[in-house]
C-alpha cells in the first residue's frame, strides 16, 4: 500500500532557546509554517523564560486554531548538555538557573505536548543537511561562534552526538592565550574567539568597541587595529579547525552564529589559508552559513518533522483494522 502525508494530521513545534532571542515556528506534517515568533530573550531568568515560552506557544496554537493537545512534538533547541540523570543542563553559561536539577523536565509544561531537547549547535548542523550547504554532503560540520562556541558533527549522513551528547563542545580546546583554568565556565577556545572575547581582545590593543560588530565594521572600514583583532580570531579560529580537522576530516566547515556567519566576508580567506599551513592533507572547504538566525529553528523543524511523521504513521497503522 501507498501511503501520502495529510498535511494536517499532525504539528510540530520548533523552539529555539538562546541567550539574546527565543524564536518559535509551528508547522504542519508536510513542514509548512502556519505561525511563528521571535522575542528578546529573557533567558536571564530561568522562570522567567519558560513563561515566555509557554506564552508564545500559547499565542501559536491559538492562531492557528489548535489546541495544545493537537502538538504531536515539541523540539527544543538549547545551548550546553543534557544531563538525564539530573535533569539538568550542563556547561549553559548563557543560561542562568538551568544548571539546576529537574530544569529540562519542566520544559513539558510549556506546551503539554510530547517533546524533545537537543544542542543548539547539534540542530544548526541537521538545518545545515536539510535546507543549507550541508544538503548532499556526507560529512561536514557546522561550527557556531557568537555568545558561545559550539560544533555540530554530520558523519556519514547522520548527526553524531558522542557518548554523552557532548561531541563537538569545541569551546573546551585549548586554543589562545592564558591559562583554561582561569574561565572554567566557558573553555579556552570560547574565552579568547567568542563575541566578548574580540571586545577584551580589542580593548586590549587599545581599540573602544562595545561590541564584537563594532570591532569588524571598523576592519571593513580599514581600522587597522581592528584588522589585528580580526587577524587573530582568524588564527584562533584556524587552530581549533586544524585539530577538528585531523580528528575529522570533514568535507566541508559551514561557519554560523552571530560572528561565523554575518563576519565570514573576514574570516573565511585568513582562516582558510591559515588553515592549510596546519593541516598535512587538503583542508575542508569552508564556508558562511547561508540559514543565518534561523538554523538552529529549521534544524529543530527538520528533526521534528522526521520523528512526528514516524509517530503519525504508527498511530494511524495502529488504528486501522485488520482484514
Amino acid at each position: 500500500m501507498l501511503y501520502e502525508i495529510r498535511p494536517q494530521a499532525g504539528w510540530v513545534l520548533a523552539v529555539d532557546i538562546g541567550r539574546a532571542y527565543v524564536r518559535l515556528a509551528l508547522a504542519d506534517l508536510v513542514g509548512e509554517i502556519v505561525a511563528r515568533k521571535d522575542e528578546p530573550s529573557r533567558a536571564g531568568s530561568y522562570d522567567a523564560v519558560l513563561d515566555q515560552l509557554s506564552g508564545i506557544a500559547a499565542e501559536l496554537t491559538t492562531e492557528a486554531g489548535l489546541g495544545p493537545g493537537d502538538i504531536t512534538l515539541t523540539v527544543f533547541g538549547t545551548p550546553g548538555i543534557h544531563d538525564k540523570e539530573t535533569g539538568a543542563l550542563r556547561v549553559a553559561p548563557n543560561l542562568p538557573g538551568w544548571e539546576q536539577a529537574g530544569a529540562v523536565e519542566r520544559l513539558a509544561d510549556v506546551i503539554g505536548s510530547p517533546y524533545v531537547l537537543e544542542n543548539d549547535v547539534d540542530l544548526a548542523a541537521v538545518g545545515e543537511g536539510a535546507y543549507g550547504l550541508g544538503q548532499g554532503v556526507s560529512h561536514f560540520v557546522f561550527v557556531s561562534i557568537g555568545t558561545g562556541i559550539g560544533m555540530g558533527v554530520v558523519i556519514d549522513g547522520k548527526l553524531y552526538r558522542g557518548s554523552q551528547g557532548a561531541a563537538g563542545e569545541i569551546s573546551y580546546m585549548p586554543v589562545g592565550e592564558g591559562d583554561p583554568l582561569i574561565n572554567p565556565g566557558r573553555g579556552m577556545f570560547e574565552s579568547v574567539a567568542s563575541a566578548d572575547g574580540i571586545v577584551a581582545t580589542a580593548e586590549r590593543l587599545g581599540m573602544a568597541a562595545a561590541t564584537s560588530k563594532d570591532v569588524f565594521d571598523a576592519a571593513r572600514a580599514g581600522d587597522e587595529t581592528a584588522r589585528q583583532v580580526v587577524a587573530l580570531e582568524a588564527d584562533h579560529v584556524a587552530h581549533a579547525l586544524a585539530g577538528v580537522t585531523a580528528v575529522l576530516d570533514p568535507e566541508l566547515v559551514v561557519l554560523g552564529g552571530g560572528i561565523g556567519a554575518q563576519a565570514g566576508d573576514l574570516l573565511i580567506g585568513p582562516v582558510s589559508e591559515r588553515l592549510q599551513s596546519l593541516v598535512a592533507l587538503r583542508p575542508p572547504r569552508i564556508e558562511a552559513s547561508t540559514l543565518g538566525a534561523d538554523a538552529v529553528l529549521l534544524g529543530a523543524l527538520a528533526f521534528g518533522l522526521t520523528t512526528a511523521r514516524d509517530l503519525v504513521f504508527e498511530r494511524a497503522v495502529a488504528m486501522t483494522p485488520l482484514g
